[in-house]
C-alpha cells in the first residue's frame, strides 16, 4: 500500500507522498513523486500500485516527454499521454501479472500548470487510462490508503486557504495514516506549484525532521478532547437515567 495525496487550492498544488515499499514481508523505501520542470511546463505525477508498473510507464512517458514536450500545451495533453504508456503497460504486462496473481492497480495524481493552463490543474488517472479533474467542491485527492487521512481534509482545509496551510493539513493527514497503517512510512516528499510559477518545488523529510509535529499534534488532541464542552455526555454514568431499567 502506499500513500499520495495531491491538494488544489486558488493558490497552487501541494502534493505529499510516503516512500514505504512493501512486497510480501520485506520493506524498503523508494521514491514515489516524478517531476518535470522545463520552460512553462512544469506538473508531477505520484502513483500508487505495482512498482513494476509505475517504473516502466514513467519510462516511456519520459521518453515521450523528451521528444514531444513542445507539443503539450495544456496539461490535460500530458495527462491524456501518461493515460497511453499506462495502456501500452497493460496491454503488455496485464494478461501475464494476473497469471502470477498480481493486480494491475496502477492509480496516479497528476498536477501541474503548462503554458495555456489558466491555473494550475489537477487528475485522478485510473489504471484504465481515463482520468477526472480534481476541482474546488473537493480541493484534495488521495489514492494508496486513504481511508484514515480523509476526516483531517475534510474538517480542516477548504479552497481557499495557503498553500502553507495546505501543506500543514497534507501532514497531519499522512501522520494520521502513518499511525493507523503499517504500510506507510517516512520519509515523505512534498511538492509545491504556486500559481503561474511554473516550477514544482520537491523536498524530502525525514522522520526526525517532523517528530516535533507529531508530538505537538497529539499533545493538542489530547488537551481538546480533555476540554470539549461535553458535560452532557456525563449522563452516560448516571444510574438514575440508565434506560435499560426502564
Amino acid at each position: 500500500m502506499t500513500f499520495c495525496l495531491g491538494i488544489k487550492t486558488k493558490h497552487g498544488l501541494v502534493g505529499l507522498s510516503d516512500t514505504r515499499i512493501t512486497s510480501g514481508s520485506d520493506t524498503t523505501s523508494s521514491k514515489k513523486v516524478f517531476t518535470v520542470n522545463r520552460q512553462k511546463h512544469s506538473f508531477f505525477i505520484m502513483t500508487s500500485g505495482l512498482r513494476s508498473v509505475r517504473d516502466k510507464a514513467i519510462t516511456y512517458f519520459s521518453e515521450v516527454i523528451e521528444k514531444q514536450d513542445e507539443s503539450f500545451t495544456k496539461l490535460y495533453n500530458a495527462v491524456n499521454e501518461f493515460g497511453n504508456q499506462v495502456k501500452l503497460v497493460a496491454k503488455e504486462d496485464k494478461e501475464f501479472l494476473e497469471e502470477a496473481g498480481l493486480n494491475f492497480n496502477l492509480f496516479s495524481i497528476i498536477g501541474g500548470q503548462l503554458e495555456d493552463d489558466s491555473e494550475p490543474k489537477l487528475y485522478l488517472l485510473y489504471p484504465q487510462g481515463n482520468w477526472i479533474e480534481i476541482r474546488k467542491g473537493t480541493p484534495y485527492v488521495i489514492i494508496g490508503n486513504s481511508g484514515f487521512g480523509i476526516p483531517v481534509l475534510k474538517r480542516a482545509l477548504h479552497f481557499e486557504d495557503p498553500l502553507e496551510y495546505a501543506l500543514r493539513c497534507a501532514f497531519l493527514s499522512f501522520d494520521a495514516t502513518r499511525i493507523s497503517a503499517n504500510d506507510v512510512d517516512f520519509p515523505i516528499d512534498t511538492v509545491v506549484l504556486k500559481n503561474d510559477e511554473y516550477y514544482s518545488i520537491e523536498k524530502r523529510f525525514e522522520q526526525k525532521d517532523m517528530e516535533h509535529i507529531s508530538s505537538f499534534w497529539n499533545n493538542r488532541l489530547k488537551s481538546a478532547i480533555a476540554d470539549l464542552p461535553a458535560n452532557i455526555l456525563d449522563q452516560a454514568f448516571d444510574r438514575q437515567k440508565d434506560l435499560a431499567e426502564e
